[in-house]
């Protein structure tokens, strides 16, 4: 099949018009991320702060969860973490389950970088939607949640090895989406 094909219920086409909104307001997303990436620059990498943001999320984790995570080699995860042990925002120790495992868990320094970084893209989205109508901004929460159910959205679990979130969305469904 082509990218522009019939809408769900047949009838519509997918304009080139819809594609270049929706690709623009990823272009929006995209910055407002990259902004609050790059405030960071002089603590961590990006790659480290994806660790930062995977251990928030589903931490505490041992290092083969990082690996995975990352989908990089161990050693490259054990190098990371290294560096954001000896920056005082990761501290590993030992697995009170199990004592041949290390896991890892944000220092409190680590979780307000973490906090830093999504705050601050909280404040730019609010910024940027406060320019909006009331109406405008109603209207938009059924599309965007329309739109992710289309797209099979990655998995509450998958988004934070992206380093995208820690936390789960306001008032929204609360049930896992399909698939990464």
């Amino acid at each position: 099949m082509n990218s522009v094909q019939a809408g769900a219920d047949g009838a519509d086409q997918v304009s080139a018009e819809q594609v270049d909104a929706v690709m623009l307001a990823a272009r929006v997303l995209v910055a407002i991320t990259a902004q609050s990436v790059a405030a960071l620059e002089q603590q961590v990498t990006l790659p480290q702060l994806r660790v930062l943001v995977m251990v928030a999320s589903g931490g505490p984790l041992n290092l083969n969860a990082v690996a995975r995570g990352l989908n990089v080699h161990p050693s490259n995860a054990t190098r990371a973490c290294d560096r954001l042990v000896a920056a005082g925002l990761l501290h590993r120790g030992e697995d009170a389950t199990d004592r041949r495992n290390l896991v890892l868990e944000l220092t409190a320094d680590g979780r307000q970088l973490v906090q830093t970084v999504t705050q601050h893209r909280r404040t730019a989205i609010e910024d940027i939607l406060g320019r909006m109508s009331g109406k405008r901004r109603r209207e938009l929460v059924p599309v965007l949640q329309a739109f992710v159910q289309a797209a099979g959205e990655i998995s509450r679990s998958g988004a934070w090895t992206l380093g995208w979130t820690t936390e789960q969305p306001v008032g929204g469904d609360t049930t896992e989406p399909a698939g990464v």
